[in-house]
């Protein structure tokens, strides 16, 4: 993966060396063209029909003037970066004085251009002359000052490799600035946290009964029921991934809610769980604490959670990881690796639907009850269809423990909303699948982080494809993704860094999370910003 890595950068950078020498051909040419005119520059004509100067079409397109061979717009723009040009190789030389002429007449010739594209109407003889002539002046003055073809192309290849530099680093600064923001804990959340946590340990003994009453709900192991579980640490999201369940199902009375937390934020999620209404639907909150078959004897990743090697691969010096996305919190939380235990949690249960944290429901999820997995464990929605997310991209296949078992063309699939059918997954022993593959990447040689690639290896062979409109991916990356899509899906799906209770969200996609956030819960007034 290394490999190809190195070799899609050579690529890269022979692209880059490539339109970089498109642009010195042209550059050469113009060159050789003035030095054999050696004309004076203030007998420069401008090569323009001047019958057409009046007539204005009734909507310029700014974008076709500028690449039209016979336009002032076009001749301004080929002679400003040729001149951009110059004013690098100008201050190579230590030559400031024309480096300032230079990029002096470039700043007029952007405001024109941008004039004309505010206004709409091409550019004219009167306007573009006196700059297209001055800069022609400073050109010639250029050429007499000796920077010749073989300096230009070396000033060029010099600056092309700088900025390619720069914008390497400057991705890596981006990813760890969105890295840093994604980790930390919105104050509007730690604000309702420690109002909601107040609120449980000041309660009224009546609300604790009432807990323990739903804990002990037959409605949490009635099969005849829709269950579904999260595992997750936070009140808001949690809160809009049930209200969303509910507000569009047909029966929100039939549905059954497993939250599983941990210990820090489990009073607030009760204190809010209670004091809300989520249509009759049974919720039943859990502390990942109070699991303890799940530990480091019965586990390999408690183990290597708890591991000081492992926490300083994730914590450890920023310099030593090359993948800055590594460092997320959440790669060493046991809530994220609790979905590889839902039989054992859930012992009395058959069919369970399992949902992210950071997703929004638009339609009825019972449906998903009914489908026929024609025996497979998990029902997910491919994803290789749109961004070529197949086994390789995931996996080492460089080593032989997984080139001999799986297929790197083999098609992805997401974790977000999975229907599992528990039966077929206790017959399949997935969990102890799971854990052999853990054990393997003791090193971390077969894959870097997450619970995906675990997933697809404990799954592989047990993965029955659903609808894409089930779950439609990325609304925490890619801003590009179609209304159509978004509007049809019956789970949509945050994954990325820009979640939608953070500032740094998407904005276009926000309003679908918003919409079942309870805004009127005077706790979210007092600790959200309007």
């Amino acid at each position: 993966m290394r490999r190809r890595r190195v070799a899609r950068r050579r690529l890269l950078s022979w692209i880059w060396l490539l339109l970089a020498s498109f642009s010195l051909v042209g550059l050469v040419l113009f060159m050789v063209q003035h030095h054999h005119q050696q004309q004076d520059p203030s007998q420069l004509t401008l090569e323009r029909d001047t019958r057409t100067e009046n007539v204005s079409p009734p909507r310029l397109n700014f974008t076709e003037e500028v690449t039209s061979a016979s336009s002032f717009a076009r001749q301004l723009a080929e002679q400003m970066t040729l001149a951009k040009s110059y004013v690098f190789i100008a201050k190579e030389h230590n030559n400031l004085h024309l480096a300032w002429e230079l990029s002096s007449k470039i700043r007029s010739c952007q405001l024109l251009l941008s004039k004309a594209a505010m206004r709409g109407q091409p550019i004219s003889l009167d306007e573009a002359k006196q700059i297209v002539s001055g800069l022609s002046a400073l050109i010639y003055k250029a050429q007499d000052a000796h920077y010749d073809i073989a300096t230009t192309m070396m000033t060029m290849k010099s600056h092309i490799q700088a900025l390619e530099e720069r914008a390497n680093a400057a991705t890596v600064q981006t990813t760890v600035f969105g890295q840093s923001v994604a980790e930390a804990i919105p104050k509007s959340l730690h604000c309702l946290m420690i109002k909601l946590t107040s609120d449980w340990l000041t309660e009224q003994p009546s609300r604790r009964e009432v807990a323990d009453e739903n804990r002990n709900s037959p409605r949490l192991v009635d099969n005849n029921l829709y269950h579904f579980c999260i595992f997750t640490d936070n009140v808001i999201a949690a809160s809009v991934v049930v209200n969303s369940t509910v507000s569009n199902a047909d029966h929100p009375k039939q549905l059954v809610f497993h939250i599983v937390t941990n210990r820090v934020s489990y009073k607030a999620m009760q204190a809010w769980f209670l004091g809300n209404d989520f249509k009759g639907s049974a919720i039943e909150i859990q502390s990942v604490e109070e699991f303890s078959w799940l530990n480091a004897s019965y586990s390999p990743v408690v183990k290597q959670l708890q591991d000081t090697d492992s926490r300083a691969y994730y914590f450890g010096d920023q310099e030593t990881n090359s993948e800055p996305k590594v460092r997320n919190p959440k790669y060493l939380s046991l809530l994220n690796h609790l979905r590889f235990y839902i039989p054992e949690i859930y012992p009395q249960l058959e069919k369970i639907v399992f949902l992210d944290d950071d997703v929004v429901v638009q339609k009825d999820l019972t449906p998903l009850f009914s489908l026929d997995l024609h025996g497979n464990v998990n029902g997910a929605v491919e994803t290789c269809l749109e961004a070529f997310h197949r086994y390789y991209k995931y996996l080492n296949f460089s080593d032989p423990l997984i080139s001999s078992k799986f297929d790197p063309q083999a098609c992805g699939w997401a974790f977000g909303m999975n229907v599992f059918d528990l039966i077929a997954w206790r017959k399949a022993n997935v969990t102890a699948r799971y854990h052999h593959w853990q054990e393997k990447n003791r090193e971390r040689t077969l894959w870097k982080l997450g619970t995906l690639p675990p997933g697809l290896l404990a799954f592989y062979g047990l993965t029955e494809p659903l609808d894409r409109r089930w779950h439609v991916l990325g609304l925490g990356y890619d801003v590009n993704i179609d209304n159509r899509l978004i509007e049809t899906a019956a789970v949509i799906h945050y994954n990325g860094n820009m979640k939608p209770w953070l500032k740094i969200a998407i904005g276009r996609y926000k309003p679908f999370w918003l919409k079942f956030l309870n805004s009127s819960h005077p706790y979210l007034q007092d600790c959200v910003p309007a």
